[in-house]
């Protein structure tokens, strides 16, 4: 109950903290890291064999996936993108398969399996540990739709009076189910969260968007596995899974409530950076506040003459000045020079 208040009280509401979010650039940027470690998180915990450094510089990049490694984030990470704008749909086999198919193109051995329960006709699935002892041999195939159909039936249910389950008890519940029922034959572990994280932005939970559950369970996979296990050795009580996600949720707003404040801090920390310059122009001041303020932003030399209304070299040597004490970073698109704000500086630290 401590755990759910503690949610509730952050992942509907507001963020406790010194001072508020600085502007939608910098919110942007906080849900385009957890989209990022969501889905590199997730990933490796079925197996994606990558480094975390390799997976974000492909998601930044923009680069199309070529490994399976890489098609595995992609695919985690464009699904946790479209989850929102799901949110307003009622769950149903096409959703649950639209999700999957979402998840899994191009990185299933049979791509005919990709956003369609198991059949008959496939492989029967049996969950092993790393040293192949068998731990979970999920419902046959045949049972699939029909369990299928029930935890949609549940999902689907409003609140019964005399009997409300809270929005995050039932979306852990959720995610247990559904891979209890294992529907799809790869995948199943991924959709499952993707499940949870569905449920959750439906009931308004907005700050679930923001956070990594996966990169808590990849610190601890035998942790997140016994959760499984126990619950269904001991006739499916999902008190052990219950608990140990409530756990989870709540390290996981507390990492994001340091990574903002953290990032809050180094805001503050520029002005004082910038005492440390003080050969700077008001232009180049100016726009390292800008950049500071726009950490996405990119600037070409052609834009500062314009804003600033000085000549083409002033603006030149404005930018590659500041290149020059990397508090800016020259990088090449197509036949264009544009400059970034140094990581260095965004951390506080310059050089």
């Amino acid at each position: 109950m401590e755990n759910l208040h503690f949610i509730d009280s952050f992942a509907g509401g507001q963020i406790a903290l010194d001072e508020p979010v600085p502007n939608k650039e910098l919110k942007e940027k906080y849900l385009m890291r957890s989209l990022i470690e969501e889905a590199i998180s997730s990933s490796l915990l079925e197996g994606a064999a990558t480094t975390r450094k390799k997976a974000k510089e492909l998601l930044i990049s923009g680069k199309k996936p070529v490994s399976h490694a890489e098609k595995m984030i992609f695919n985690n990470y464009t699904t946790v993108k479209k989850l929102s704008s799901f949110k307003d749909r009622p769950l149903s086999i096409e959703l649950l398969n639209s999700i999957h198919r979402s998840i899994t193109e191009g990185t299933l051995k049979d791509p005919e399996t990709s956003g369609r329960f198991r059949t008959s006709d496939d492989e029967p699935i049996v969950v092993q540990d790393f040293q192949g002892n068998t731990l979970f041999e999920p419902p046959p195939a045949g049972e699939v739709e029909p369990m299928a159909l029930a935890l949609i039936e549940f999902a689907n249910q409003n609140q019964v009076p005399g009997e409300f389950i809270h929005p995050v008890i039932k979306a852990i519940i959720l995610h247990f189910w559904l891979a209890y029922i294992h529907p799809f034959v790869d995948g199943n572990g991924r959709t499952a969260r993707a499940l949870f994280y569905w449920h959750l932005l439906k009931n308004n939970y907005w700050l679930m968007e923001y956070l990594s559950i996966s990169s808590i369970f990849l610190k601890a996979p035998v942790q997140y596995a016994r959760s499984f296990l126990y619950s269904e050795i001991d006739d499916r009580d999902l008190t052990y899974f219950i608990v140990y996600n409530l756990r989870v949720i709540r390290t996981a707003i507390d990492n994001l409530k340091f990574y903002i404040a953290r990032k809050q801090k180094e805001v503050r920390l520029f002005d004082e950076n910038l005492r440390g310059y003080p050969e700077l122009n008001s232009r180049q001041s100016a726009l390292l506040k800008h950049a500071c303020r726009h950490p996405n932003f990119f600037y070409s030399i052609k834009n500062h003459q314009i804003r600033h209304g000085v000549t083409y070299q002033t603006a030149r040597t404005d930018l590659l000045d500041l290149a020059k004490k990397k508090l800016m970073e020259k990088i090449k698109k197509g036949k264009t020079f544009y400059f970034i704000l140094s990581k260095n500086f965004e951390r506080g630290v310059a050089e």
